[in-house]
């Protein structure tokens, strides 16, 4: 679909967009093309997609996987869908907001992949929310603002190395990515943006008994970023149980949280929840 087709199908429907909902439609053939083949969908792959808005994702993820779910909030745009799209066999189109869905929702997602534009305003929550699951999807791709695609790749030191960073990656190593331009959307978004492709790690860093703990240190040091980490979690812990973990793990008294990289948060929490058990 074009972006004269795009404005021509909205206005013959009289469908004015919302900006509350991130409605930016990715127009470009290129840019899409890229997206599919980072997420490398084969025949196999169910996929779920997240604001689907005109479909034009949507059409080319259902000529390739074998099963699309597609969550779109905007009755008038799923309508739109239902009348376009709603006899393709293999895809599902639901009506409602796909952050509550998925905290509502306890399914397994562990042989889905997420192939999304999703929408600016709540790309984030949602990435954590499926990230969290304990049935969490094989690879996630999507487009996000350029901001959010550099915390998710980030590492110690960087100044977009925070608690998204950590709570992504405890999970996902990036793959690849690549720039958008504001140009590819429509409307044309006021930040720039990016698709990125993150991979489901083999194997857990921290066990599911241990993954709260990690989930609240990360909260924690992140929550005041020019106070020392010990200090901040002192707030929770005895001091000289910190301290002996620290010395331990050959951590800084005076490190901060962004000084710390993904594996010692990990040892760190491992540390502490053996020693609550003792």
């Amino acid at each position: 679909m074009t972006l004269s087709q795009m404005r021509q199908l909205l206005a013959a429907r009289g469908i004015r967009l919302t900006r509350s909902l991130g409605q930016n439609f990715l127009h470009d053939g290129n840019q899409l093309r890229k997206l599919i083949e980072l997420a490398e969908i084969t025949p196999k792959d169910r996929v779920l997609e997240i604001g689907p808005g005109l479909g034009v994702l949507t059409g080319r993820l259902a000529a390739t996987a074998g099963e699309v779910l597609a969550i779109e909030k905007d009755v008038r745009l799923l309508e739109l869908l239902r009348e376009r799209m709603g006899q393709t066999p293999n895809l599902h189109l639901l009506h409602g907001d796909a952050l509550e869905y998925l905290k509502a929702e306890a399914r397994d997602w562990s042989d889905w992949k997420l192939v999304s534009n999703l929408p600016y305003s709540v790309a984030s929550p949602i990435l954590v929310e499926l990230a969290q699951s304990p049935n969490r999807p094989q690879r996630m791709v999507c487009t996000v603002q350029l901001e959010v695609a550099r915390r998710l790749m980030a590492g110690p030191k960087n100044p977009d190395y925070g608690l998204l960073t950590l709570l992504i990656q405890l999970d996902y190593t990036p793959g690849g990515w690549f720039k958008i331009p504001a140009t590819c959307f429509f409307p044309e978004p006021n930040v720039d943006s990016a698709g990125i492709c993150l991979l489901r790690r083999s194997a857990p860093l921290v066990s599911d008994a241990i993954r709260p703990l990690f989930v609240t240190l990360v909260r924690q040091g992140f929550s005041q970023r020019r106070k020392t980490f010990i200090k901040l979690l002192k707030q929770h812990w005895p001091a000289d149980t910190l301290e002996t973990a620290f010395k331990d793990l050959s951590l800084a008294m005076s490190c901060r949280a962004e000084e710390l990289s993904l594996q010692q948060f990990a040892a760190l929490a491992t540390r502490l929840a053996e020693n609550k058990n003792r």
